[in-house]
């Protein structure tokens, strides 16, 4: 874990705040640090950080050169050190400060506050719901500077432990489309080329977690033999959009399966078009995989419930997902704008 801090070397106090965390998480995380915007961009620029912490509220200049890493993959942390408080320095406070400190605290993946007070002063801003308090060891003996340290670190795999998707590298998301298409088929013979290299199973593991599809990833995973981490996901603190549900089972939504294929179909499919869900690509492709689908008659069904543009670029998008082979698509796939809607609504499930 890779971690740059951001402060002003002039706060004396921030500034001890901040050497007593690099002194806590030595052993932890890999800390650098920063205290101007020149040390800042140098720093970024020799080693792209995983979390940028900014203690304080940081100028313009610095603010933009964070949010410039931020479609990079790193993630933002704030501590405010009460500079939000009501009683705060006022010459910071016109319109154009106001705004840019706004956009910081919202593009936080978390603000750390340092007492119950700061605390319920900034939830009255109603800018960031991801709120967590750790004491101060600089000012206050309620927490010591070890427990201070432990807690922030804790703070920092949360993050990077939320909407792991947009973390994965190209091998991890290529291990996991094929553990998806074997945890499907059930059969290992159905795998492509497996990916060389380290692969991020934690993030693998968290996402089918997030995406309620690991009994499919855990089935493709022993049936590939794979050397596993043992990870309880399901205990594991995140970050979620303030819109998730947890997944459920498509049948839970359309109803269970009567015995009428294509009509079990259709209304798998119009669920989908009103909320596409991994979970329920995966359960979509399993049943277009069954001997029973009769696909003349399920493209006529689709065709007269005005699902044919959709399901085009459904089975499109099942193809990179899930692994749909192109023999068992009711309808050619087509890769437009519909199809990149879809896709985009995937990726972004679990998005901060």
């Amino acid at each position: 874990m890779k971690v740059l801090y951001l402060y002003p070397k002039t706060d004396q106090l921030i500034s001890r705040h901040v050497s007593l965390l690099t002194e806590g998480l030595r052993y932890s995380a890999d800390i650098r640090t920063a205290d101007s915007v020149g040390t800042l961009r140098k720093a970024i620029q020799e080693k792209l950080p995983d979390i940028i912490h900014c203690h304080g509220l940081p100028s313009v200049t610095a603010a933009r050169t964070i949010f410039s890493t931020l479609n990079k993959g790193v993630r933002l942390v704030l501590t405010l050190h009460g500079q939000l408080e009501p009683w705060a320095d006022d010459r910071q406070r016109n319109i154009a400060a106001v705004y840019w400190q706004k956009e910081l605290v919202q593009k936080s993946y978390a603000v750390i506050l340092l007492g119950r007070l700061e605390r319920t002063n900034f939830m009255k801003t109603g800018w960031n719901p991801r709120i967590e308090e750790i004491h101060n060891a600089v000012i206050t003996n309620t927490i010591s500077p070890q427990k201070m340290s432990t807690d922030t670190f804790s703070v920092y795999q949360k993050v990077l432990d939320s909407d792991t998707l947009a973390l994965m590298d190209e091998p991890t998301e290529h291990m996991l489309r094929a553990i998806i298409k074997v945890g499907i088929m059930g059969d290992r013979h159905w795998a492509p080329v497996l990916p060389s290299g380290s692969i991020g199973w934690r993030q693998l593991m968290l996402y089918a977690e997030h995406e309620n599809i690991r009994n499919y990833v855990d089935y493709g995973i022993s049936l590939l033999g794979c050397n596993v981490p043992a990870i309880d996901t399901s205990s594991v603190a995140v970050y979620f959009p303030d819109s998730y549900t947890t997944p459920r089972p498509v049948r839970e939504t359309v109803g269970d399966y009567l015995g009428k294929e294509t009509e079990y179909l259709v209304r798998i499919i119009s669920q989908i078009r009103q909320q596409p869900l991994l979970l329920h690509l995966v359960e979509l492709t399993r049943e277009l995989y069954r001997d029973t689908v009769d696909d003349e008659r399920l493209s006529e069904a689709l065709k007269e419930k005005g699902l044919t543009a959709f399901a085009q670029s459904l089975m499109q998008v099942l193809s990179e997902q899930t692994g749909l082979d192109e023999g068992y698509m009711p309808l050619p796939p087509a890769d437009n704008k519909l199809t990149r809607q879809i896709r985009q609504q995937i990726t972004n499930h679990l998005k901060i």
